[in-house]
This record gives C-alpha cells, structure tokens and sequence, in this order.
C-alpha cells in the first residue's frame, strides 16, 4: 500500500509544505493570530497545496515547570505559580488553551479543504532546541520522565484532536533524532515505539510517519527500525545539507534526482512507503527563484515518475522579521518561503502547482510501477549512500533501472544482481553470499565492484586470482573497449590488485594491461567484477555526474548491462536523460523521459521493435521520419508519452 492510500488522498501526487504562521514563525502559538493564519491557508489553498505539516511547539503545549525545596530536591510540577489542574489535561501537563488554539488551526485548514500531518513532539525546530521547562537540561531521548510527559502529551493531543477530519497523520515529531543524544541503537527504538504505541493506542484510524531524517541501514537510527515501528518513512533531502549532494549545480541530475533516490533507499531498505517530507533549495544565496523553480519541476517530475506519491516544501512563508531565536541567529532560515509574508507566490510554488494539475490531469488513474533490471544489495562496511547514490546515477545514466535492498534482507528473485563497493575484510555475510551465488549459478547475473573488499571463492567466481597487492600512489587509469571505440576512464582508488587471468574475459584494463572490469561464467550465470569502486568515485567528487563527456563511469555500467537494455522499450544516446517505463497491460505503456540537465536535449529515440508510439501526453511532440523518432526535451523538463505494442 501506497501512502496516498494510507493518507487517504485521491491525488495522483500530493503537494504540500510545513507551515509556520507568516507573522510568527515558532511563536505562532504563544502569538495566535486566527485571521492571519486564515490568509495564510487561503493563498496556499489557492496556489495548489493540499498538504501542511504543522507543529504544536513542546513547552507551548506542555508549559511544565519543576518545582524544588531544599537541597535541590525536585517537589512536583506546576504551570509556572499555578497548580497543575486536577483533571485530565493537568495530569498531562497539557494547556487547554494551545489545545483550543490547534483545533480552530484545523478548522481553518478543513475550510480551505487543506489536510494536516500533525508533528508532536515538536522539540527541534529549525535550529533551536525547544523544551518544557522541567525536562530542560535532561537526555530528552532517553530520560525516563521526559519520555513519561512526552507520552502524556501524546495521549492527551490525540484524544483532543483526533475527531479533526483535517488530520490524515501524526508524525512523531521533527528530526526528533536531533532532540538529544542517544548513544545506542536500543535506546532509539525504545524511544520510538513509546512514542509510537502511545500513538496507535490512542488513535489505531491514522499512520504513524517517522519525521526523522539522516537515517542509515547501520548505527544508531535505522531505517530498518523506523520501518518496524512506524507506517511511512520520510526524507528531509536538502541538497545543501546532504553528503556528496551540493557538489554540483542545483539543475543538474545529482540534485535533481536526490529526493528520488534517498527516498527509494529508505522505503526499498525499510520496507515501507516513503515520500519527501521537506524539501527545498536553502534560498537565494544558493540560486534565484528561477532556478529554484527548475530544480523543483525536475525534482517532482522524477519523484512522480519512479512511484513516490507526494513531496513537501520547506516551507510555506519567508520569515524575516522575526527576532526572536532561531531566526536572529540562523541567518539561511529566513527566505525559504514558497511566500514572501506579505503573500507574494513565489515561481516554485506556482511550478509545483503546474505540475501537480498536469499530472493529476493525465488520462489514467495512477502511474503503473515502473520497470526495473536490478537489484542493488548494499553490505554491511561501506558508505551506503554513496554507493547507493553512485549505482543509481550511473544505472540511470546508461539507461536501466535499479532497486536496493540490504544484505540482511531476503533476496528477492532477479536475473540481474549488483553487489557495488565491496568494503572492508568483513565482506558479505557467508550465507547471504552463498545465496546469491546459487541465484547466479542457476543463471542471474551479478555485478561486483571492489573497494578493497574480501570475497569468499573469488577466484571460483571470477575467472581472476590475485597475484598482488599494494597501495597506488595516485588514481588509476583504465581503457574500456566498445563499439565506439576505446574509453579511457580515470578512477580514484586506494589499492591495486594485480591479477591472473585465469578464464575471464577483459573488458576494461589498465595501461600494463592488469584487468579492471571482467566478465566470466559461473555456472549458468554470469559475473561481471570491476575492480575499483566506480559507484563511489562517481558520488564523492565534484562534476561527476553532470559532465558525462568527461567523466564517462556510466560506460562501465553501459559495458554491463547490454542484455539488461536490450529489453526496454525505448533508449536514447544522451547519459543525463533519465527514462522510466511503465506497462499498463501486456500491449501498452507509459514511458517519462526526464531532462536532468538546464539545457534543451534534442533526442533521437531508439524504440524496441513492435512497439509504436500513439501519444504524447505531456511536453515535448516527437516526429517519426524516416523509421526513427526525434524531438527536443525542454530544460529540467518531461515528456510523458504512450506507447502500444503492435
């Protein structure tokens, strides 16, 4: 199940944003300004949001404060010099005025027919810690008492707000992983499903959504975690704030194709819906308005075309007038807005609208999945994200589709495996090796790369033995052979393994003619092995991705993948446009050819033999002449078109 069913929206791709009253940010509350926040939600009503993740600020809603006798001993709780009320809202600590403040904010948002995906435990905002004044100072994540008043708050919020029909979620809160320090993975979970039983026992109608952000398959906060405790797992890509991400311009394919990717890595992983929970360009000391709107057009498009159901900006209102922390101390929070505060639309919003309508408008019910070649098993040593954002680049970029699982997880069945980035003398799990070994001997293919990693059998499986190793003292060269002619690829790399070659066959080698990428049989399979990490090398330098000419890695995956391709419907010869098919039935299809660059792309399209395109139905018209179609993809732009099987 999808999240727009768990939502329970019937648009075929949600827009929405996090709010904070224009004329108070985080002071909203303590502020209250009914008709400002009714203008408020009328203009972004107007402008094409459907969705706001709005936030009842911690010590606003649970004003507590200790109370001490002598020698520091804590003697109760009070609402500063008033008792905490005898009946249900004082033995949560909650104030009924806030609650009354939040319940006519629903009742706004449910006249302008806006939605709410409600953040509870709203401790960290933008920079700034906020907290009840008793729990100040305590391990907010783990201290027994602050976890027994954020439960409290939980029960008492819901029991209040839960007859709302505005709210479609409760999240847990936001980044609530930033709230406090947490030094085991244990103490995350617990801290998580508290919060989460304490949800779904109040309110079993609504899903729970995780709200946290930098999650990873190891450490602390997992996704795999999140996944077991919660309904719909979220992304907070910022170009700006994540690893490797802010190398490269912001219309180019690394930025644009961000949200997509983390998002399908955390769902894939975590095993549950997931979407952009907020979004955005950090504002005009990173690009103009324009190009904001371009990076958001190519964003959405790619989101809506690789299956995630919606997104959220950050966020709906600049707020530079505010003097209050964290706006006078965190200078970039400022002009984030999809609106100035006096309630000029920005070019994004009007963008993310357009396009919204677009889709919704297209001529069938939803987006079928899209097709995919490959399975991408991540292991337990390496930097996940960069190799997961290396595959999927360099995957998209020579024309084929990926999915990513973890090496813990059942392997689904496929005919195509990739096992990228091998890392460290841990390895593969023996028996998740095993496994995937007999998939291949039984006909799969797989793909390894190495980055120094250890592989049981490897000269079994490859048709290689190693002879040596030493550390280089510079990158390595490697000359790919093809139809085209020689490539000469230049890779970063720590090692050089020397080999023998024992059965391979060599596809990529270097000068002195030590193979790089090979290929040999392994029973009815086939094993292609690249001997440096060419997913990482494409993620962790600047360039990269954006300048295919120059850097050609997507080559090897093009070297790799020949049978894989063979079976799309269409392809083109331009790496930076990306291509997602979609069968309806066995005799049609969708096909989204997304333009990851801020240039026009003129196109001659390739397309499988018995297949004819009928429509277009989005962008721009393509012209068969002479057997073949051609036309031009307009910059950070789509075209959606329809094919049928003759």
């Amino acid at each position: 199940m999808g999240q727009n069913e768990l939502l329970q929206l019937s648009s075929k791709f949600f827009v929405g944003c996090n709010y904070w009253a224009s004329h108070a940010g985080t002071a909203m509350w303590s502020d209250w300004r009914p008709e400002q926040v009714d203008l408020d939600l009328k203009r972004l009503s107007e402008a094409g949001i459907e969705v706001i993740r709005a936030f009842p600020l911690w010590p606003d809603f649970q004003p507590i404060e200790n109370m001490y006798t002598g020698m520091g001993q804590q003697f109760g709780y009070r609402f500063g010099e008033e008792r905490l009320p005898a009946d249900e809202a004082g033995r949560a600590g909650m104030s009924k005025l806030m609650m009354a403040r939040f319940q006519e904010f629903t009742e706004i948002a449910d006249k302008y027919g806006l939605k709410i995906i409600v953040g509870l435990i709203t401790g960290w905002m933008s920079g700034r810690l906020f907290v009840p004044p008793a729990l100040r100072g305590k391990p907010i994540l783990t201290d027994h008492d602050s976890i027994r008043w954020q439960i409290r708050f939980v029960k008492y919020f819901i029991k209040e707000m839960k007859s709302s029909e505005a709210i479609i979620a409760w999240d847990l809160g936001n980044e609530c992983n930033v709230m406090g320090e947490v030094n085991s993975r244990e103490d995350a979970f617990v801290w998580t499903a508290a919060i989460g039983d304490a949800i779904k026992a109040s309110d079993a109608s609504r899903p729970i959504i995780s709200g946290m952000h930098s999650l990873s398959p190891t450490g602390i906060w997992t996704m795999q975690d999140q996944g077991e405790l919660t309904d719909i797992l979220t992304t907070h890509p910022y170009p700006f704030w994540t690893e490797y991400m802010d190398f490269d311009p912001l219309t180019t394919i690394r930025p644009t194709i961000h949200a997509t990717v983390e998002s399908l890595f955390y769902g894939q992983i975590g095993e549950k819906p997931c979407f952009a929970e907020e979004m955005g360009t950090m504002g005009p000391m990173v690009c103009s308005e324009e190009v904001g709107a371009a990076f958001a057009r190519t964003s959405m498009l790619s989101q809506w075309a690789h299956g995630l159901d919606g997104l959220l900006w950050w966020c709906a209102n600049d707020q530079t007038k505010l003097n209050h922390a964290p706006y006078d101390w965190v200078a970039c929070e400022g002009e984030l807005g999809l609106m100035t505060e006096e309630g000029r639309v920005k070019p994004v919003l009007r963008e993310l609208g357009r396009i919204k309508n677009i889709i919704q408008e297209l001529p069938f019910d939803k987006l079928p999945a899209r097709s995919v070649e490959g399975v991408c098993i991540l292991n337990s040593q390496q930097d996940h994200w960069a190799t997961a954002l290396g595959a999927f680049m360099l995957s998209k970029q020579a024309g084929f589709d990926i999915e990513f699982r973890y090496e813990e997880q059942t392997l689904p069945d496929a005919s195509f495996y990739m096992l990228p980035c091998v890392t460290g003398v841990l390895g593969v799990g023996k028996q998740r090796w095993e496994q995937l070994l007999r998939k291949v001997y039984e006909g799969a293919t797989l793909y390894l790369s190495s980055n120094d990693g250890y592989m049981l059998n490897f000269a079994e499986v490859t048709g290689l033995t190693v002879q040596n190793r030493s550390r280089r003292e510079s990158g390595a060269v490697a000359i790919l052979g093809g139809v085209d002619g020689a490539t000469e690829l230049k890779l970063p790399g720590t090692f050089k393994l020397e080999f023998r070659n024992d059965r391979a066959e060599v596809l990529a080698a270097e000068p002195d003619g030590n193979p790089v990428l090979t290929k040999a049989s392994y029973g009815q399979g086939t094993v292609y092995f690249c001997a440096l990490p060419v997913e990482m090398s494409m993620t962790q330098q600047p360039g990269t991705s954006y300048k295919p000419e120059e850097h050609p890695y997507w080559k090897v995956y093009e070297a790799i993948s020949g049978e894989l391709r063979s079976r799309r419907i269409i392809s083109v010869d331009e790496p930076n446009v990306g291509i997602t098919e979609h069968l309806q039935d066995e005799h049609s299809a969708i096909v989204v050819l997304i333009n990851y660059t801020p240039e026009p792309k003129g196109l001659s399209l390739k397309v499988n033999e018995g297949w004819t395109i009928i429509e277009t139905l989005y962008g721009g018209i393509l012209k068969k002449e002479q057997g073949a179609y051609t036309g031009t993809l307009l910059p950070n732009d789509a075209t959606i078109i329809k094919l049928q099987m003759s």
